[in-house]
């Protein structure tokens, strides 16, 4: 049985609120309670590809402390741009 892309969108925001790390949490869970609904299928896959990164890693690719791999490079500025982290 395949996923609906509502129970996909569920299960991503899910993930974006429950990640381990709050600064994680408040990061991803409000992009993805406005944002992920509309995205592309070309960007949700990016998104939930980004969910399988370990929360260390994508804070300091998110704080720009370490540059992010190129596959996590566009949806990662996507949300930088959401929550206007310079």
């Amino acid at each position: 049985m395949t996923e609906t892309p509502e129970n996909r969108i569920k299960r991503l925001q899910m993930r974006s609120w429950r990640r381990g790390t709050k600064e994680m949490d408040m990061i991803l869970g409000p992009y993805s309670d406005t944002e992920i609904a509309a995205l592309s299928a070309d960007a949700l896959e990016q998104y939930e590809a980004l969910l399988v990164e370990n929360d260390q890693d994508l804070y300091v690719w998110m704080s720009r402390q370490a540059t992010p791999p190129s596959e996590h490079a566009e949806i990662i500025s996507v949300i930088r741009d959401f929550h206007k982290i310079a």
